[in-house]
């Protein structure tokens, strides 16, 4: 559940992230109907809560997965609650981007496509990693959260058999496996962010 929406929200968030940043005003390509339809995008799913994003998707997950339950029920909704978070991290991120660096890749003749992969994502490789992290923490929450309305994953099995067959420690074993998760992963985008800061 967390790998397939991770995937599909890395993809689709660093796509959105590099549409924005680049399409606003006085970025390589501008363009403002472009930047001004993704950010009203972005803003208006990321204002809606996940828990009911989940009951407002329920007919497109239906029509895109074929079920609105179990594991395959809650990846479509964790995409679209996953990527407009991650599509911020990766305009923050890219933000970070020395303006200098990217007049000067134009002024050697530089296409957009060039200033894109050469520029923009090589200079912030640290920053879309801490962004990675983030996003991926704040993913195996929500997948959690979506547990507890049945979806399967860790949260269904902490509130089935920790919570209303009362035994506890299930419920532990479940929240220190997801504190083992979140570290291994808060450990690995630190790592890569420090090898590739400037």
């Amino acid at each position: 559940m967390v790998g397939i929406s991770g995937v599909f929200a890395f993809a689709l968030g660093m796509f959105f992230g590099i549409a924005i940043t680049v399409t606003k005003r006085g970025s390589v390509m501008e363009n403002a109907a472009v930047y001004q339809t993704l950010d009203k995008v972005v803003n208006f799913f990321r204002s809606i809560p996940f828990i009911i994003l989940l009951a407002a998707l329920i007919p497109l997950t239906r029509v895109v997965m074929g079920s609105a339950i179990g594991v395959k029920g809650a990846i479509v909704p964790l995409v679209f609650g996953t990527v407009p978070f991650f599509t911020r991290q990766i305009e923050a991120a890219l933000a970070e981007v020395d303006r200098g660096v990217v007049e000067a890749a134009l002024s050697m003749g530089s296409s957009p496509t060039e200033i894109i992969f050469r520029v923009y994502l090589k200079e912030s490789v640290a920053g879309i990693a801490r962004g990675t992290t983030i996003t991926a923490i704040n993913l195996i929450g929500l997948s959690a959260m979506a547990g507890a309305v049945g979806a399967g994953g860790l949260g269904d099995f902490a509130i089935r058999f920790g919570h209303q067959r009362n035994q506890l420690d299930v419920t532990y074993v479940t929240v220190l496996t997801l504190v083992l998760i979140v570290n291994v992963i808060q450990i690995t985008g630190s790592v890569i962010a420090r090898k590739n800061s400037h």
